[in-house]
């Protein structure tokens, strides 16, 4: 079996998407900044901006930053916010990474699952998520948590890969995920298969236009995305009524 066929096979149903997430994203905590700086030369941190600036946090709210990985959305955001943030994310490491960097007085580190928000209703003024929509097991049931969770008014930003409109440069884009997640994790961390999930959890994932009519039937208003890199990321936005 080939190393995309077993991650397909991994991906194949919620359960099974959930453990292979967790185990893997577990196993590349310690270097997960890194390979992210290598392979988008340092332009997610640019994007990752842009999406706090979309998100406009409120100067005394609750932030939540969703499937956080080691946290540095939700650094960014203690520096636009005097309000509490939280950070949560499914795998122990990737928050144990996150604490070591940044330490707990300026953000608060939940282990939990998306799907099942150990929070009240109406908890947060914004929800924060960074490449994390496109690892849920179950990406209709992570929207409702998300609306559950914000207060009326609140904001979801969520930057992740997006799809290019044209064929020839998505054909061209995958192509060169495939090359580079392959090379990079195998010179990271001596596994091709660490970001191979990358390309194949993008072929899973609603390209853009179809997410929006994702958030718009959760019950979001209000909700449109940029394009960012001829529209191989995106940021996506939507408020709850």
């Amino acid at each position: 079996m080939s190393i995309r066929d077993r991650i397909r096979e991994q991906l194949g149903g919620p359960e099974e998407k959930r453990a292979y997430v967790r185990s893997l994203f577990g196993g590349i905590a310690s270097r997960y900044d890194l390979t992210n700086d290598v392979m988008s030369f340092g332009l997610h941190r640019r994007w990752k901006r842009h999406a706090l600036e979309l998100a406009d946090l409120p100067e005394d709210g609750r932030v939540l930053d969703l499937a956080a990985g080691t946290g540095d959305l939700a650094a960014a955001a203690t520096r636009e916010t005097d309000g509490a943030v939280v950070a949560l994310d499914l795998t122990r490491e990737m928050l144990e990474t996150g604490i070591d960097r940044y330490g707990t007085d300026a953000i608060s580190w939940v282990q939990g699952d998306a799907l099942d928000l150990p929070f009240p209703d109406r908890s947060f003024d914004r929800v924060l998520v960074g490449y994390g929509l496109r690892n849920l097991a179950d990406l209709e049931a992570g929207l409702q948590e998300i609306l559950r969770c914000l207060r009326p008014g609140g904001r979801l930003v969520s930057l992740d890969f997006a799809r290019p409109r044209s064929e020839l440069l998505r054909g061209l884009y995958f192509r060169y995920l495939e090359a580079s997640t392959a090379a990079v994790g195998w010179l990271l961390h001596r596994d091709p298969e660490a970001y191979l999930y990358i390309p194949e959890s993008l072929r899973r994932f609603p390209d853009q236009d179809a997410l929006v009519e994702m958030l718009e039937e959760a019950g979001f208003s209000r909700f449109g995305y940029v394009d960012l890199l001829f529209g191989t990321m995106a940021v996506h936005f939507a408020e709850r009524p």
